[in-house]
């Protein structure tokens, strides 16, 4: 594993290395002594998965006070673009996003720190996504900013959306309850 800084403060890259033979290939995704010498946190409290078709964007996810959370994302099939938005009222990149393709030829987890919403386009069938979080699910603290609203290109006509992400607050609208 090697980690690699992105523009946005504590958000991670994490460059997995993969190991092939005849039988297929292996990654090790988590190494707590790996995690503890980079400061990364390692009190995930519940593991979710998604299964989604092409041209599905899921996001932009997060969670407010007191059930924010670190997410560590990784894609265990298919092709996605990755999308993180700095949430944070008093970081220098606040309102920025960063965007990465995640696949099987570029394995990565994405460390999302607290104060970030997180989403992504699937690129191709049957992506499956992983999140780990160090918060459990809480109704009343679960929000999300509208995925058209902050910026972002997706380059893809006519997008799936659930109807909840379609209802979320436009970016503008967004009164931060995050800082840095």
């Amino acid at each position: 594993m090697e980690i690699e800084e992105t523009y946005i403060k504590g958000l991670k890259i994490i460059r997995l290395t993969r190991f092939s033979d005849k039988r297929g290939s292996f990654l090790k995704v988590f190494n707590f002594e790996f995690f503890r010498d980079n400061y990364l946190s390692t009190d995930f409290k519940e593991n979710y998965f998604s299964i989604s078709v092409k041209n599905v964007i899921r996001g932009m996810h997060f969670q407010i006070p007191p059930y924010e959370h670190v997410k560590l994302v990784y894609l265990s099939q298919g092709r996605i673009f990755d999308v993180v938005l700095d949430l944070r009222k008093d970081s220098t990149t606040f309102g920025q996003y960063y965007s990465i393709i995640i696949s099987s030829d570029n394995p990565v987890m994405i460390y999302i720190p607290v104060g970030c919403a997180h989403g992504f386009l699937s690129l191709e069938d049957s992506s499956i996504v992983s999140y780990l979080q160090t918060s459990s699910y809480n109704k009343e603290s679960d929000a999300g900013i509208r995925w058209d609203s902050f910026g972002m290109n997706w380059n893809v006509k006519n997008p799936i959306v659930s109807e909840r992400d379609k209802s979320f607050q436009r970016f503008d609208d967004f009164q931060s309850p995050f800082t840095k």
